[in-house]
């Protein structure tokens, strides 16, 4: 099997994964994924993928990721593993579907809208 390429979206965040096998090696812009994000629960969104279609420690990811904050940037990564995954295999697709994770989540941050303070926050209204 080559490597894999795929890209997972999620905010403004953009994950570019580069997915082969290997022994279960995930870096995240040349570092460690446990050292990348700071929490657990970020290295377990990260791990997600892996672990509902029990492949964890079969392949080796490196991830390029940008824009975003932390959780949008996790969730970006945990999509373009779950898109390779599907490729690798279609049955993984009954896994990982129902979980949301093959689902572009599209919401994203509402605009200012000029003449209020911020997106829905108007400036406070006087009657007289």
């Amino acid at each position: 099997m080559a490597t894999i390429h795929k890209i997972g979206r999620r905010k403004t965040s953009v994950a570019r994964i580069y997915m082969k096998p290997g022994s279960g090696n995930i870096t995240v812009n040349k570092k460690d994924a446990k050292e990348y994000f700071s929490t657990d629960v970020m290295v377990y969104k990260v791990n997600q993928p892996f672990l509902l279609t029990e492949t964890a420690g079969q392949y080796d990811v490196t991830v390029n990721v940008f824009g975003g904050g932390n959780t949008g940037q996790a969730d970006a990564i945990r999509m373009a593993i779950s898109r390779a995954l599907c490729e690798v295999n279609a049955e993984y697709r009954l896994a990982l579907k129902p979980e949301g994770l093959l689902t572009r989540d599209a919401r994203m941050v509402e605009r200012k809208k000029p003449g209020q303070k911020k997106a829905r926050k108007k400036f406070q209204f006087s009657k007289r």
